[in-house]
C-alpha cells in the first residue's frame, strides 16, 4: 500500500470515529472531504482566535430565513454550543452545529489562517562517499528556525518512513543518521549548538535530563499533518552519555490502528492459515522470535487486532506500549523501576482476560507463568530473543528445563525478519554456478508447491537499479516468516523423550513435518524477484 493510500486510509477511519462521536454528543455528522478545499469560506462571523481557541468554524452565515450553521469538533466546550444556541434562538434566529473530524478542521484552518513559513527542501537520504548530499542537508538544518527545527527533523523522517533517528556526538560535530528500510543512512552533519537545540527539546518533551549521567528512557508523541491527513507519531527516546556528550536515538512508531492488520504483512495464504488456526483456539502459547526491528510488534499486534472483538477481554503488558489500541487495556510495565512481567501477568490472570500479551519473556519466572496462564484457558502472546524457531525451542528449554506443560502448552513459534524489497527498476540476471549449486542444495527436499513455475536449472535473479525517486533501488520491506506448528514429534524434544536435544536436531524434525526455513523462504523470495540473494544473506 503507497503512502497515498495509506493516507486516504487514515482519513476514512478517522471520518468513521468521527461519525461514531457525533451518534454519542448527539450532533449531526459533516464529512467535508468533497468540498473542504473548494468551498467559498464565510468571513467575518468569527474572528480567527475564536476558531483556533474553540475549535468552531462558520459554515454558513444567516441567508434569508436567517439561518446559520457552524462546523464544531470533539474538543469544542459543549457549553459554548450550547450558549451560542440560546443566543440565536433569543433573536429568533436558527442555528445548527455539525461535528467534523480533527483533520477536516485543520484543512479549514488551513485556509482561514495560512502557515508565515519559510520553505525548506526535503531531507534526502545520502548514498554511499555522498558528501554533497550531507553537506545540503546540513546546510537546511542550519538555517531552520530555533523553533521548528526539532519538528522538521521528525516530519521528514516520517516522510522518509525511517524507523530511527540517531543523533551522535563526534568530536568536532554531531552527526544524524536515519534507519530506513532497516539500514543506517547519512543524514547530516551539525554544529553542537544545533545539537543543544535538539536535546534540550528532547529533555522538555519526552522528560529526559540533559545533564544525567546515565541512560535515559523516555516518551513523546506528535502529530504529523500531511496531504490532507493528520496522524500520529508515537516517539521512543533513549539516551546514553559518550565520551563527547549524549548520544540520542528516537524510535518512531506510526500510530494508525489500521496498519495493524494481517491482511498488510504480505503472508501467504498458508502463512496466514496457521496463524488464524492457531489463535482461533481459546488456550496456548503463540510465541513471536526474532531480532531487535524484525517486526516481532507490528505482527504481535496485528494479531491482537485480529482478535479484538467485543466477547473477548485482551489485556496485554508492554515496556513500553508500543502502539495503543481501542478496547484493548494495556498495562505498562517499568522494569527499569523494579516492575516484573511475571508479577505483572500474575496480577492480570485474575481480571479473567481471554487473551494476554506479554511484551517479552525474559526470565524463567515470566515463561514459568506464561506457560501456566496458556494451559488454564487463556491464549497467551509473547515475543522470546533467539534466531530461529527451532533455537527458540532450545533456548527455552535451556531457561526452565524439560518441561511437559510446556509442550502441552506451546501451540506455535513465529520467526521472522525484514527484508527489502525491489524497487520496479529491478534488473534481471542469470544466476551464476556458484549461487545455482547453493539454491539447489539449500532447497533440497522441500515441497514441490513450492517451487511451481521455477526451473533450477535456469534461474532468474534481480540486481537493483538506483533511480531518483529509489535511490538505492529498494523500496519499503517485506516479511520472511518461519512458522513453527508443535507436533507430536516437536514435542518429544520439549518432554524429554528425546535424549539429543539441540537446535539442529529440532529444525531437521520440523523440516522433515513441512517447515520452511527462514533461509529458505528467503531464497524464494529471491526466485520470485521480490528481493536480492545479497539482502537474503545480510538479513538472515
Amino acid at each position: 500500500m503507497d503512502e497515498k493510500s495509506l493516507q486516504l486510509k487514515r482519513r476514512d477511519n478517522e471520518e468513521q470515529a468521527t461519525a461514531g462521536r457525533a451518534r454519542i454528543l448527539g450532533l449531526p455528522y459533516l464529512d467535508t472531504r468533497e468540498f473542504e478545499n473548494d468551498i467559498p469560506l464565510v468571513q467575518d462571523l468569527l474572528p480567527v482566535e475564536q476558531m483556533h481557541r474553540d475549535y468552531i468554524l462558520p459554515l454558513q452565515a444567516g441567508g434569508g430565513e436567517q439561518h446559520y450553521q457552524y462546523m464544531v469538533t470533539s474538543q469544542t466546550p459543549r457549553s459554548l454550543i450550547e450558549k451560542m444556541r440560546q443566543e440565536y434562538t433569543d433573536e429568533g434566529e436558527r442555528v445548527d452545529f455539525f461535528l467534523i473530524s480533527n483533520s477536516a478542521y485543520k484543512v479549514f484552518m488551513l485556509r482561514y489562517d495560512p502557515p508565515k513559513q519559510v520553505h525548506y527542501d526535503d531531507i534526502k537520504i545520502a548514498g554511499e562517499g555522498d558528501s554533497e548530499t550531507i553537506n545540503s542537508v546540513s546546510k537546511t538544518l542550519s538555517i531552520v528556525s530555533t523553533e521548528k527545527v526539532f519538528d522538521f527533523l521528525i516530519d521528514q523522517a516520517d516522510k522518509l518512513g525511517a524507523s530511527d533517528i540517531h543523533i551522535e556526538n563526534m568530536r568536532n560535530e554531531i552527526r544524524i543518521r536515519m534507519r530506513v528500510d532497516g539500514l543506517l543512512h547519512p543524514v547530516a552533519n551539525i554544529d553542537k549548538d544545533r545539537y543543544r537545540i535538539f536535546m534540550g527539546e528532547l529533555s522538555s518533551r519526552a522528560n529526559v535530563s540533559m545533564a544525567s549521567n546515565k541512560p535515559q528512557s523516555g516518551h513523546m508523541q506528535k502529530d504529523i499533518y500531511r496531504d490532507g491527513v493528520s496522524h500520529i507519531l508515537n516517539i521512543r527516546v533513549e539516551t546514553i552519555p559518550t565520551m563527547y556528550g549524549q548520544d540520542a536515538v528516537l524510535r518512531l512508531f506510526n500510530f494508525d490502528e489500521s496498519l495493524l492488520n494481517l491482511d498488510l504483512l504480505g503472508l501467504s495464504s498458508e502463512e496466514r492459515g496457521e496463524i488464524n488456526e492457531v489463535i482461533s483456539h481459546p488456550r496456548g502459547l503463540v510465541l513471536m522470535v526474532g531480532p531487535t526491528g524484525s517486526g516481532k510488534s507490528t505482527t504481535l499486534y496485528s494479531m491482537l487486532n485480529a482478535l479484538n472483538t467485543s466477547d473477548r477481554k485482551i489485556i496485554t503488558l508492554e515496556d513500553p506500549i508500543e502502539y495503543g489500541i481501542t478496547g484493548i487495556s494495556q498495562i505498562p510495565i517499568n522494569t527499569n523501576a523494579g516492575g516484573s512481567f511475571a508479577d505483572g501477568l500474575r496480577s492480570v490472570l485474575r481480571l479473567d482476560p481471554d487473551v494476554v500479551m506479554v511484551g517479552e519473556i525474559r526470565d524463567a519466572d515470566t515463561a514459568k507463568t506464561a506457560i501456566q496462564a496458556s494451559i488454564t484457558g487463556h491464549l497467551v502472546l509473547s515475543s522470546f530473543h533467539a534466531n530461529s524457531t527451532s533455537a527458540a525451542f532450545s533456548r527455552m528449554i535451556d531457561l526452565i528445563g524439560v518441561n511437559p506443560i510446556f509442550s502441552s502448552s506451546i501451540r506455535l513459534i513465529v520467526a521472522q525478519r525484514l527484508v527489502r524489497k525491489l524497487a520496479d527498476s529491478k534488473k534481471p540476471r542469470e544466476a551464476t554456478d556458484a549461487e545455482r549449486r547453493y539454491l539447489e542444495e539449500t532447497l533440497k527436499g522441500i515441497p514441490e508447491k513450492y517451487l511451481e513455475g521455477m526451473d533450477l536449472s535456469n534461474i532468474t535473479l534481480y540486481d537493483p537499479v538506483a533511480t531518483e525517486v529509489d535511490p538505492f533501488g529498494y523500496a519499503g520491506r517485506t516479511v520472511i516468516m518461519e512458522q513453527l506448528v508443535v507436533s507430536e514429534d516437536i514435542q518429544k524434544f520439549i518432554r524429554g523423550d528425546v535424549s539429543d536435544i539441540n537446535t539442529d536436531e529440532i529444525e531437521k524434525t520440523a523440516k522433515a513435518n513441512g517447515m520452511l526455513t527462514l533461509e529458505q523462504k528467503g531464497i524464494l523470495a529471491a526466485l520470485r524477484g521480490e528481493t536480492t540473494l545479497e539482502e537474503v544473506s545480510r538479513v538472515i
